[in-house]
């Protein structure tokens, strides 16, 4: 409800969140040879640079675009038809465009930037030259954005023709300048049964039946989940939150895998039959999970509930009041966006029950698989 409130006070865009790979892509360029050198940066900052890319400059396409970094996202794209996969990358942000840092610039202006600067003389280049599309990388376009009270649209078009996995949604501030890291300007949403969670899995075994001072690596563990409480790689600052449930059957199958477990970024959901985080899959993409102050902003979005048909509900609001900050005269949308009066009751107002929040100070545990050997009944660290 919190964030309903944020979309009816400032103008947002919204757009389809992409499940794929968050990257920055740095263009250097030599302006004494004209040469230039694109690197791709994931999340734990390690770079990678990729040949068979050009960037020409939006003025004259005969010089290079210089220094860029683009904030986007790889995609691995599948079409059904053709049965072919191709990789894009969905650029939706700019921090720094031809030597010119825009990241104090509002989303709009960093957008327009970003298309009419980075993405169209590329674009137009491809089309006269097509002979250059073997020697690319990836395919590369600027993600659709729309104003927040266009979300029936995300839903009934965008979502639909996309050849690859989707997240929910991802709201951005038009009037915040880009932000590194957690930015509160930026609202994620999801189906509450599908919010997700990202922490540190550490596995602790069960003393020995016959000695107490002594782990059985061949028991079961508890599958505890650390949140991340700062600090980088070297010295992060995690702290025990909660555990995660796991069948028999699936840690059967977890050992047979002979896959490392213990001290990997888990993705979870919260199970609201069972009352159990349960395990998605491993983020080894992301260096730490998610920080404390966005684990709770994601539980209270649990919590509040806010269901699809709320959000659409709620669009001709949000279209009234972005009128009203600019002076124009608002014109409903059709009632298409409302449920279906045969529908149950909204469930805006049906808090779901409580979840059972427990956590507390990480306790140093002679069970941990960290302290143990390298190999146990043929698992590895």
């Amino acid at each position: 409800m919190r964030d309903l409130m944020k979309l009816e006070r400032q103008d947002y865009w919204v757009c389809e969140k992409s499940d794929g790979i968050r990257v920055l892509m740095l263009i250097q360029t030599d302006l004494q040879t004209g040469d230039q050198m694109v690197y791709l940066i994931d999340r734990h900052n390690s770079y990678r640079q990729l040949n068979g890319l050009y960037f020409p400059h939006f003025e004259d396409p005969r010089k290079p675009l210089r220094d860029t970094l683009v904030d986007g996202e790889l995609v691995l794209d599948y079409d059904p038809q053709t049965r072919q996969e191709t990789l894009r990358l969905l650029a939706f942000d700019c921090l720094v465009v031809n030597e010119q840092n825009v990241m104090s610039k509002t989303l709009d202006k960093r957008y327009g930037r970003l298309q009419e600067w980075f993405y169209k003389p590329y674009a137009k280049m491809m089309k006269d030259h097509p002979h250059m599309a073997a020697s690319q990388p990836f395919q590369i376009k600027v993600k659709e954005i729309n104003f927040s009270y266009s979300v029936e649209k995300v839903f009934a078009l965008d979502i639909p023709a996309l050849q690859h996995g989707n997240d929910g949604l991802i709201y951005t501030c038009v009037n915040a300048p880009y932000s590194p890291g957690t930015d509160t300007n930026i609202l994620k949403w999801k189906p509450p049964s599908e919010n997700s969670i990202d922490f540190k899995l550490v596995l602790r075994f069960p003393p020995l039946p016959a000695d107490s001072q002594q782990p059985d690596f061949y028991a079961k563990p508890i599958f505890a989940l650390h949140v991340w409480c700062g600090g980088d790689r070297r010295a992060a600052n995690y702290e025990l939150y909660d555990t995660m449930h796991v069948e028999d059957d699936e840690w059967e199958k977890m050992k047979m895998s002979g896959e490392q477990i213990d001290d990997r970024i888990v993705e979870v959901h919260w199970d609201a039959h069972s009352s159990h985080w349960r395990m998605m899959r491993f983020r080894d993409d992301k260096p730490q999970g998610n920080h404390r102050t966005v684990v709770e902003n994601i539980i209270q979005t649990i919590i509040d509930g806010v269901e699809k048909e709320s959000l659409l509900a709620r669009s001709n609001a949000i279209r009234s009041a972005w009128k009203a900050r600019l002076g124009q005269p608002s014109q409903p949308q059709p009632a298409t966006n409302q449920p279906p009066a045969s529908r149950p009751p909204d469930k805006q107002n049906q808090r779901p029950a409580p979840l059972e929040l427990r956590y507390g100070p990480l306790q140093t545990s002679r069970y941990s698989k960290v302290s143990g050997p390298q190999t146990i009944a043929g698992m590895q660290r």
